[in-house]
């Protein structure tokens, strides 16, 4: 947007026109004891560009420049250049939310192929545009799993904890105040993920819904199958938590069980979006077309017009923009355009044959690397469940100190556990995607046998 400055004569032609003499006349209704004299002492002064220029190199360069191996639920693929130099053009990069259909043809065109695509690649009926991230989706998939189950009273949500403990956080945060209890589910401490059978002790009773991650945090495979049948046959709902990449290789949570599941959410960031110190990403969910009223979010469709061209509009806006705050289905505002706009690149790019190829070399890349890892004398994998995308291993020495060490190497080690799970203090999670090579997984453990050396 040009800077387009008002001259003094201007400015008092505005002011004679709605009746005021200055700027501040403008600010009247703000009372006094609102109002700031200035800023404060620590924000710094004003730079010029030079010095704004110097200061953002300066921070550009502390950014990590080595290999990462830390997975743990924002990973680094490869994203074609093509990606980024067609969402960054103006028609995508600068497109604000599609109300007018006639002016927003283009992205609501965008936005229905990236709904396509999702609901495809989950096995499900239909798919929303998108939300903030991978753990807010949960949330909301949580509150929807509330509203259409009405049979159920008791608000009541098994979580298991091999689900990411930030998404299991952020769940917490926005669901505890809503009536919604999480009872988490242990985890198996051998294999590393929820037994069918422990889940017994919850049959008879009103469960509204059941959580179920794949992979889940760990990197192991959950009994999906046996975890989705259990949730239909105690009349309560299920929530998948998936990796969009892996989907590519692993059965989708539309075919999970006799039924497949009635909704699917995850984090979009393995589909074209770099890991930008930790965003902007965005958060996915699809579900069965029984529950596509309680879908939170906006939901584009495709009609023809009177000349029968095809048309898309936005459609089921259940927010609160659109209708009293009391009935809408979520409180989400807008979604993460720009990132969905990425991803149906990316996706478009790589097609159904490139996703599985993504996976399938990222499989392979993390088992290949925890086979080099735990051939140093002390280094184990923790569980004996099937392991996809993550890996967790045992280190014989204190995890920070080794993670440290490998950093001021120029390598990312892996993600310490015992934060988060105090009976894995002496464990990290690994993985390596498809941007790794034999001679990276080679340098990672010569340089880790280095450092438990010292």
């Amino acid at each position: 947007m040009p800077f387009i400055p008002h001259t003094k004569q201007d400015e008092k032609e505005m002011f004679d026109a709605i009746g005021i003499n200055s700027v501040e006349d403008l600010f009247d209704e703000i009372p006094a004891e609102l109002r700031i004299e200035g800023l404060s002492s620590a924000v710094p002064a004003g730079l010029n560009e030079m010095q704004v220029g110097r200061l953002m190199r300066e921070r550009g360069a502390g950014d990590a420049t080595g290999m990462c191996f830390i997975g743990a639920g924002a990973y680094e693929h490869h994203i074609p250049q093509a990606v980024w130099d067609i969402a960054t053009r103006g028609e995508f990069y600068t497109a604000y939310t599609p109300y007018q259909a006639e002016a927003s043809q283009g992205t609501l065109q965008v936005l229905y192929e990236y709904q396509t695509m999702m609901a495809s690649l989950n096995g499900l009926d239909v798919s929303n545009a998108s939300l903030y991230d991978g753990a807010s989706a949960l949330a909301e998939a949580v509150l929807m799993a509330v509203r259409a189950h009405r049979k159920s009273k008791s608000k009541r949500v098994l979580m298991p904890a091999t689900v990411h403990p930030a998404y299991r956080a952020v769940v917490a945060n926005i669901v505890s105040n809503q009536g919604v209890t999480l009872e988490e589910l242990p985890y198996c401490t051998e294999a590393g993920k929820i037994v069918v059978a422990e889940l017994a002790k919850y049959e008879g009773e009103d469960i509204t819904a059941l959580v179920i991650p794949q992979p889940n945090f760990f990197g192991v495979l959950e009994d999906v199958d046996g975890l989705t049948n259990w949730a239909a046959a105690n009349n309560a709902m299920s929530i998948a938590v998936v990796n969009p990449t892996t989907l590519a290789l692993l059965a989708p949570p539309g075919e999970w069980g006799e039924n497949g599941v009635d909704i699917s959410c995850g984090e979009g960031q393995p589909l074209g979006i770099p890991l930008s110190s930790g965003g902007p990403y965005f958060g996915f969910m699809c579900c069965k077309q029984k529950h596509v009223r309680q879908l939170p979010g906006r939901i584009i469709g495709r009609t023809v017009d009177l000349d029968g061209n095809s048309g898309f509009t936005l459609t089921l806006q259940a927010r609160e923009q659109h209708i009293r705050r009391s009935k809408a289905t979520s409180n989400i505002c807008t979604n993460q355009g720009l990132m969905v706009t990425a991803s149906t690149i990316y996706m478009s790019l790589m097609g159904a044959a490139g996703l599985e190829r993504v996976a399938s070399q990222s499989h392979a890349n993390t088992q290949a690397l925890a086979d080099k890892l735990c051939a140093i004398d002390g280094v184990e994998r923790v569980f004996s469940g099937t392991s996809f995308h993550d890996i967790v291993l045992r280190l014989p020495a204190p995890v920070n100190k080794v993670l440290k060490a490998l950093a001021e190497k120029g390598i990312y080690g892996g993600y310490t556990l015992g934060e988060q799970y105090p009976e894995l203090q002496d464990c990290i999670s690994v993985c390596a995607t498809e941007t790794k090579v034999n001679a990276d997984l080679d340098a990672y453990a010569s340089v880790l046998a280095e450092v438990l050396e010292d």
